[in-house]
């Protein structure tokens, strides 16, 4: 009988221990905390930290295909975009996000003549870049609200690629990958 007392109070301790472990000594103050999380979590990761995946080979080596990364949308909350971010776009309504580089800023003139790009005559300098294809793209002439995005991976064919003009309110901030 001893031997069963035993048994139970060390059951009931158990227990007790595992119960105290999981919700604290204060179950309400736990229950206060596991839904500041929670609302926390939805803040962070539903509107200033959106998470996306990477589909595709266009921002090959920048990007691999399949890969996570974060979309900071603060960070445009006291500027502009600048050419060479990497950026996250809706272009095909609020569910489908690209990834893309910003390579034409508003008011520019942008054009690709064999594989190189050229702002207002000049080459850019794109050290991203690795394999190039003898894209020809005619020029663009962006309006004040307009950027000009392209993938990285210049190596596949340009009609593989999505690319061109993005409105600025398209444009949903930009990607931290690691």
């Amino acid at each position: 009988m001893a031997g069963t007392n035993a048994r139970t109070a060390a059951s009931a301790i158990t227990t007790n221990g595992f119960r105290r472990a999981l919700v604290g000594a204060n179950p309400r103050r736990t229950l206060a905390r596991a839904a500041a999380l929670v609302v926390a979590a939805y803040v962070v990761f539903g509107y200033l930290l959106l998470p996306v995946r990477g589909q595709g080979l266009s921002m090959w080596p920048t990007l691999r295909d399949g890969q996570f990364v974060l979309v900071n949308r603060l960070a445009y909350l006291n500027g502009q975009p600048r050419r060479g971010d990497v950026v996250a776009l809706t272009l095909a309504g609020r569910r489908v996000v690209y990834i893309k580089r910003i390579v034409g800023m508003p008011g520019e003139r942008v054009s690709i003549t064999r594989g190189t790009v050229l702002v207002n005559g000049a080459a850019l300098d794109e050290p991203y870049v690795r394999e190039r294809l003898p894209w020809q793209v005619e020029e663009v002439a962006l309006t004040a609200s307009e950027y000009l995005v392209i993938g990285d991976n210049r190596g596949m064919s340009a009609r593989n690629h999505d690319f061109g003009r993005a409105q600025r309110e398209r444009v949903l901030g930009r990607v931290i990958s690691w």
